[in-house]
């Protein structure tokens, strides 16, 4: 029996720790406000959407994988496999087939596991700087586009 589970973390492992409890909180600060805008994809989503890509990228380094493909490939499927759950996002008004709604919030799943790989990857000032973006583009965008005028595309079909 491999009793090397049992042991202490190692600094590497801390370390990875400490970037994924990282990762959960800016998601979770991208998710409440998603939340305070009333959509479906709140606080617990996009955290776990940041934790589980910065997961994703930790694997690779914590099992010593040296090369850039293994990290590339990781970054790859988690941005593949959030496009899915944001596709889940985006609807269309069944009404008049002209309104779609959700982009936003799926695009923001989209950038929160962008945040979880860059705080994976061990960029404090990246992150941070990325968070604040993020957030600063949900909270002035929807002011701003209050003030342009608004173009109706005619319906699809």
């Amino acid at each position: 029996m491999d009793f090397s589970v049992f042991l202490p973390p190692t600094r590497a492992e801390f370390v990875m720790l400490l970037r994924l409890l990282l990762a959960a909180l800016a998601g979770a600060a991208v998710g409440w406000n998603r939340h305070r805008a009333g959509k479906p994809a709140g606080v617990g989503t996009h955290a776990v959407v940041a934790l589980g890509a910065g997961l994703f990228v930790a694997v690779p380094a914590l099992a010593g994988a040296q090369h850039v493909d293994a990290l590339s490939r990781a970054i790859q499927g988690v941005a593949t496999g959030v496009g899915f759950l944001g596709a889940g996002e985006i609807f269309r008004d069944p009404a008049d087939g002209t309104r779609v709604s959700g982009l936003t919030s799926a695009a923001a799943l989209w950038a929160t596991a962008a945040l979880g790989i860059v705080i994976a990857s061990g960029s404090l000032f990246g992150a941070i700087t990325a968070t604040v973006l993020v957030l600063a583009v949900l909270e002035l965008a929807p002011r701003f586009e209050k003030r342009l005028p608004r173009r109706d595309f005619p319906p699809a079909g």
